[in-house]
């Protein structure tokens, strides 16, 4: 596969240039995290390789020593441990190393999206690490792998390349199959992924034991996509509890598989109902052009919003809107708190959605979009100053943004 300059380099660049702190990098499996980091390290250990796992086993003195932090340096080192949440004590392994050698190593820690999990429950590492999300290609990242502007952190206007767009919507956003462009590829590469996700990820880095529900709960969310989620319904249907289903739909989240979207309804009246939807993370695996072209914005808006709030350019939310009247608006967008953007997604222009007025109307936002796929580019800045809704082409608005 060839090798391409993707948006994290940078990020990581500016990580180590200027934090002291443990960078932890979390993301789906396949989306590149251990290409991207090996890339800025000059150190390499591997949990799943014996010889690195005994090295780990060791504890601080032993990593250490295997590093030579003994020796003086003309830069500190940059050492990366890869899948090192397998290790049962990776939190303590990790304490320890920074603790006492965090003036002699920069460190970077890949693995599953455990690192995130993990990081909510009794986190010792508090003050000790960032967290990093990694998500696949995006239109922005096709364009530029530029950090955004502090002051206006929304890009200029730049047309993307119609190949990329192409791919992008065609083949996903993961490295392989969209650097590749082969639809046969793609089909065997998302086929392997999924029997991976079921029989390796499912089986070993989780307890539930009733793969065989869980796997169909996998099939019926993949045809779900874009859809709000009754648990109720899903438990009915595969015969177990609600709280099962909700623990299931966690975990599957949790492993990128796919991402629940909450609803977002302070201030905005009547907004009562309170059933998440659901995206999955690779929008090339579904068929129907409409919820194929939702869930490629979303995945989109959850990279920015994710990478906004990761370079602490402010507190980011994303989140969907509807009330009890059934109005909704696909997507909204929130800023230091308040309503910023509202989205709407259409693969065909087909008329301004009504609900676009009434929700920027109630919510207060600056902006109000109806996306369209099938649109042609235009040259000009959708955040340029605020209005009323518009209709912009998918590839402005998402070339905007990270």
């Amino acid at each position: 596969m060839q090798t391409v300059a993707r948006l994290y380099d940078a990020i990581l660049t500016e990580h180590l240039s200027t934090n002291r702190q443990m960078a932890l990098v979390s993301g789906p499996r396949q989306v590149g995290k251990t290409t991207t980091c090996r890339n800025r390290s000059e150190a390499y250990l591997n949990w799943d390789n014996t010889q690195n796992r005994e090295i780990l086993l060791g504890g601080p003195e032993r990593l250490a020593a295997h590093l030579g932090l003994d020796r003086l340096r003309q830069q500190q080192l940059v050492v990366l441990l890869d899948e090192l949440h397998k290790h049962a004590r990776w939190k303590q392994l990790l304490k320890g190393f920074f603790d006492t050698y965090a003036d002699e190593v920069r460190i970077i820690v890949t693995g599953s999206s455990r690192l995130d999990t993990y990081r909510r429950v009794g986190d010792s590492l508090m003050g000790r690490y960032f967290l990093y999300h990694m998500h696949p290609f995006s239109v922005a990242e096709t364009i530029t792998t530029d950090l955004p502007d502090c002051e206006r952190i929304v890009r200029p206007p730049q047309c993307p390349l119609a190949a990329d767009f192409d791919a992008l919507w065609q083949h996903g956003g993961y490295p392989e199959p969209f650097l590749r462009r082969d639809p046969r590829f793609s089909r065997r590469w998302q086929t392997l992924r999924s029997q991976q996700l079921l029989r390796e990820d499912l089986r070993d880095l989780t307890q539930i034991q009733q793969l065989d529900q869980l796997e169909m709960l996998v099939q019926m969310l993949a045809v779900r996509s874009g859809q709000q989620i009754v648990f109720s319904n899903l438990a009915r249907d595969i015969q177990v509890s609600v709280d099962t289903i909700k623990r299931w739909c966690e975990v599957l989240s949790s492993l990128h598989h796919g991402f629940l979207l909450k609803p977002w309804f302070t201030n905005v009246s009547r907004s009562l109902r309170k059933e998440p939807k659901w995206f999955l993370r690779d929008w090339a695996e579904i068929k129907d052009p409409g919820s194929r072209a939702e869930t490629f914005v979303a995945c989109h808006l959850l990279k920015a919003v994710e990478g906004w709030n990761d370079l602490g350019l402010g507190r980011f939310q994303l989140g969907y809107l509807r009330d009890k009247a059934k109005r909704e608006v696909d997507f909204v967008v929130i800023r230091d708190g308040k309503p910023w953007f509202l989205a709407e997604v259409k693969f065909r222009h087909s008329g301004l959605s009504d609900g676009l007025k009434h929700f920027q109307e109630q919510t207060k936002a600056p902006f109000a979009f109806q996306v369209v796929i099938e649109a042609d580019y235009v040259d000009a800045d959708c955040f340029a100053r605020p209005r009323g809704p518009l209709v912009v082409p998918a590839r402005t608005v998402l070339a905007q943004l990270l």
